[in-house]
């Protein structure tokens, strides 16, 4: 399995999880949505996180190496949710409903993402 593919289904079940964990602060569809549409949406909404995570995370990771030092690696989690809340508004953009109620459950959402990534990639044997 493609590296890509991998990575977006770990973070479709990371994404669900903290859904899941984090309930009315984090929502993925509408509770009225039936299960296949909800399943869409949360493929959507991992093809996108994962796109994110590719692309553009590297590059703001990289310009801000000097914070990410200087703060002995928590500015990883701000940068992390700060994706988070990209992700949100881009499905946004596309019209499908995700909804992080802001930056404080998208930086709680990013810990718990971070947490089950780390768990299924081992699992996996799929390093990032």
């Amino acid at each position: 399995m493609g590296r890509l593919l991998t990575a977006w289904i770990l973070n479709a079940a990371a994404l669900a999880a903290a859904a899941w964990l984090l309930g009315e602060q984090m929502s993925i569809g509408t509770d009225a949505d039936p299960t296949e549409d909800r399943l869409i949406t949360l493929a959507v909404v991992a093809a996108v996180f994962t796109l994110v995570n590719q692309l553009v995370s590297p590059v703001i990771k990289f310009l801000a190496l000097p914070f990410i030092v200087l703060t002995l690696g928590l500015a990883l989690l701000v940068i992390n949710a700060l994706m988070l809340l990209l992700t949100e508004r881009i499905t946004d953009l596309v019209g499908v409903d995700f909804v992080i109620e802001g930056f404080w459950w998208a930086v709680a959402a990013s810990i718990v993402i971070s947490v089950v990534n780390a768990v299924l990639a081992s699992i996996t044997g799929m390093r990032r």
